[in-house]
């Protein structure tokens, strides 16, 4: 990557798809990185991107309204300012909150993910993954994405919002809808589908927050039906659908991500494969460093308070910053040959993949899990596991915050 780090564009599909040389290059360079195209603070090392996320103080997640929170945006399209207004309003909880209402909100919520919980679900997991690998055993060849790892963490989200697993196909076109447009690539046309689906899921969800207020339940929906607000006042729909969309695109498209990209890892690097299969024990240190080269949440936003500097760079009050956490991940001076993929790394643990400080992912003991459990069910059912023949080379979906194949074909020595 020649020329001056103002000449590239950030967003550029080619730098998205492959954005290596440019974290590199920024961490080498300007770790700091006012990029001249956006007006966007880039933050790419590990150091300056864990100084940012600890201070929430300084560093605010109420970055909705700069980015066009609300549903129509600037976009001026009639189709889109008439779904705007069948739509609920947008509301701040988790992760566009600080504290003290992201505090109270996320509180409402933890004990859905408590290591308990999480261990209880172990079997059901575990069991789910061997069903779905069952449904193509016997072909030599699957589609990684679409085969098992979106409908593993699909169907334990839906099992834990209450939600039937013949609405699985919906599930996914809604979390399809939020990542779209979070994506920030999006045309014009993409930006009307997205907030079809968003206002799609808002009404089927507010629908069912109805049902389990007059019928609880023991799934995450009563729970927040039955939830209090400082002990006393209950949610409202648009703070209970605001928790709801997290849950779910958190709960799924991420980890499906790095199911894909760790198998795909593997594949690429059949010695650490080998050492995995040989030694299962390794498993848990390969789900860090999957998460630690893959990083699913490449980026997230923050806004500047007031005035600050960050690594000697002036931030002005009102500025964005983009925390580059996939850059921080692979940082030479906290990562020793970081671009090595190494099933044995004894620091893979402190990668930033979900995050750090008041906002770390509620989910990411969850997420281990179901890494965990896939990884090892493919590994014990798939001898053979390579890329399948006659299939492009696998691309990424284009996205500035979040980083994912769009299709994965693996082949493998089929069951007899």
């Amino acid at each position: 990557m020649s020329g001056s780090l103002a000449a590239i564009h950030p967003f550029d599909p080619a730098v998205l798809e492959s954005p290596w040389d440019y974290y590199r290059r920024l961490r080498a360079e300007a770790p700091v990185h006012r990029d001249p195209h956006t007006g966007i603070f880039h933050v790419a090392s590990y150091e300056l991107v864990m100084e940012a996320v600890k201070d929430h103080e300084l560093y605010s997640n109420r970055f909705a309204p700069a980015m066009g929170g609300s549903l129509a945006g600037s976009n001026p399209d009639p189709e889109l300012v008439a779904l705007a207004e069948r739509a609920y309003p947008g509301v701040d909880t988790m992760l566009t909150a600080d504290p003290p209402e992201h505090r109270r909100f996320r509180g409402l919520v933890n004990k859905a993910f408590t290591p308990r919980r999480v261990n209880t679900l172990g079997p059901a997991i575990e069991s789910l993954a061997h069903e779905l690998i069952d449904a193509f055993a016997a072909d030599g060849e699957f589609e990684v994405l679409s085969q098992l790892s979106v409908l593993l963490p699909l169907s334990v989200i839906a099992d834990q919002l209450g939600v039937p697993r013949a609405d699985l196909g919906e599930l996914k076109r809604w979390t399809d809808g939020f990542t779209a447009q979070l994506s920030g690539m999006a045309d014009a046309s993409g930006q009307v589908e997205a907030v079809k689906r968003i206002v799609e899921f808002q009404h089927y969800f507010a629908a069912r927050l109805s049902e389990v207020r007059a019928a609880p339940r023991d799934d995450i929906l009563s729970d927040l039906v039955r939830a209090r607000l400082e002990g006393e006042r209950p949610l409202d729909t648009p703070e209970s659908l605001s928790i709801l969309q997290q849950l779910l695109v958190a709960g799924n498209e991420t980890t499906a991500s790095a199911i894909a990209e760790g198998l795909l890892l593997l594949v690429q690097h059949p010695d650490q494969q080998a050492l995995v299969r040989e030694d299962p024990g390794l498993l848990p240190n390969l789900v860090e460093e999957v998460l630690r080269l893959s990083t699913p949440t490449a980026s997230m936003w923050r806004k500047a308070k007031r005035d600050a500097a960050l690594g000697g760079v002036a931030i002005p009050a009102g500025s964005m910053l983009l925390l580059r956490f996939a850059s921080a991940n692979r940082d030479e001076t906290h990562f020793p040959d970081p671009d090595r993929f190494d099933v044995r790394r004894a620091n893979a643990g402190e990668h930033l993949a979900f995050g750090h400080g008041i906002h770390f992912c509620l989910g990411a003991m969850l997420a281990r899990k179901e890494m965990e459990v896939a990884f090892r069910a493919v590994l014990a059912r798939l001898p053979g596991l390579r890329l399948a023949e006659g299939h492009p080379a696998p691309r990424h979906k284009p996205s500035v915050l979040l980083r994912g194949l769009a299709e994965l074909h693996l082949a493998f020595e089929p069951a007899a």
